[in-house]
């Protein structure tokens, strides 16, 4: 079984002191793709570039970081090298780190950090051209024969039962109907939302605001980070997980298992 998680760091050194690597050697996925590391691989300790794999081993990292200082940024660790890695290669996204594209042979990995839309949309339009642009790269692995995994803080809630408060949150980022409508379109495309073809069930979240007290306490939550797969793998996918249990984010790990 292949066991692929990602999470929302919200700042690997911050979560590094939070137990994010004892959390990685006790788990001992074959992947963990991150996000909003807001690092530099030379700012980090030796041990964000080799971490114990909880196994005798450590793992291959790879970061992907923005221009700008502590901002955005993306990772993926894994216990085997790929035949390849890179980001998008589209400049505007890259220089904000948003992307890492790992060919693992069975399978595309994509770690992807998208884009907050902002108060008001502020952002929209970058948003959405940064989602079409994960569409289009998708659609030429998949039309090459492959498949994906794109694993990442996607920042849209599609569904009103992916939130607490969907009424209140009406026009608020990552509830907005033009993002709402692109993840509309990626279904379309032929790509799944694992976890919520698994479990149609309300209630499941992976952030939580820090601005309201007690919000993941009493579950006020939004789902934001997402497995999608291509519908040709769904078939493979045994599992798909949330973690609301694991501190040290805003967000919480999800898991996705693949039976390959």
């Amino acid at each position: 079984m292949t066991r692929i998680l990602s999470w929302n760091v919200n700042g690997i050194r911050a979560c590094g002191g939070k137990g994010l690597f004892e959390w990685l050697a006790s788990e001992s996925p074959d992947f963990l793709c991150l996000q909003e590391t807001k690092a530099h691989p030379e700012q980090l300790p030796k041990e964000f570039l080799a971490p114990a794999d909880g196994r005798g081993g450590n793992y291959h990292a790879y970061y992907a970081s923005a221009r700008r200082r502590g901002y955005s940024g993306v990772a993926i660790l894994s216990k085997k090298e790929p035949r390849s890695i890179g980001p998008l290669g589209v400049e505007e996204f890259d220089d904000e780190g948003r992307t890492l594209v790992a060919d693992y042979g069975d399978f595309v990995l994509l770690s992807c950090y998208f884009p907050n839309s902002q108060d008001a949309g502020a952002r929209l339009d970058y948003k959405l051209r940064y989602c079409d642009a994960v569409l289009a790269a998708c659609d030429r692995f998949v039309a090459a024969g492959r498949h994906v995994v794109v694993a990442g803080d996607y920042n849209i809630a599609h569904e009103p039962l992916d939130l607490a408060n969907p009424k209140a949150n009406e026009g608020n980022p990552g509830y907005l109907p033009e993002e709402r409508s692109w993840f509309g379109k990626w279904l379309g495309a032929g790509y799944v939302d694992s976890f919520r073809r698994l479990c149609p069930e309300p209630g499941k979240y992976t952030w939580w605001t820090y601005r309201v007290p007690s919000a993941r306490e009493h579950n006020i939550g939004w789902r934001l980070d997402y497995h999608s797969v291509d519908e040709g793998l769904m078939p493979a996918v045994k599992a798909a997980t949330i973690h609301p249990e694991v501190r040290g984010s805003d967000h919480c790990p999800v898991g996705l298992e693949l039976d390959l």
